[in-house]
């Protein structure tokens, strides 16, 4: 198992990346929905409280992203249409959140994606209570967008 830890430092707010987050997930779905064979359903969208990850409260949705449009036409002939959709399960209580990715073709892969936000240089240690073990393979990259 890879674990990766990316310490992205924006120069915004937790709460005016919550927006920005926001704005950007809406118009990224609108554009994405155009056109035959594209487009985010959206399976599941509903309030959790007290069961999601870290016995959190938030906003649970299950989406199918519909690629089709985006494979080339060559790959599409030789492939199931199982391998045209992928899934995205998240958990959002912010500032944290959980989202597993997934695609029907290959039942075993998956991606889990944890993400905290916290309004400081990306110098907190351990943030998601890796144990000892864990902290060994950890791989930590920041990535900064702009100039200090």
């Amino acid at each position: 198992m890879l674990l990766k830890e990316y310490r992205i430092l924006l120069p915004l707010t937790v709460e005016e990346y919550r927006i920005a987050q926001l704005y950007m997930i809406q118009k990224k779905s609108r554009i994405d929905s155009s056109g035959a064979g594209s487009g985010v359903q959206i399976i599941d969208n509903y309030p959790y409280s007290d069961d999601g990850p870290g016995g959190s409260s938030g906003q649970y949705t299950f989406k199918i992203y519909h690629i089709g449009n985006k494979i080339p036409g060559w790959i599409r002939s030789i492939l199931p249409t199982t391998a045209f959709a992928a899934h995205e399960e998240a958990w959002n209580a912010y500032p944290y959140t959980k989202t597993k990715y997934s695609c029907p073709l290959m039942e075993k892969f998956f991606i889990d994606v944890e993400t905290k936000y916290y309004d400081d240089a990306g110098t907190q240690e351990n943030v998601f209570g890796l144990s000892q073990e864990e902290l060994k393979h950890r791989a930590v990259a920041h990535i900064l967008f702009f100039q200090m």
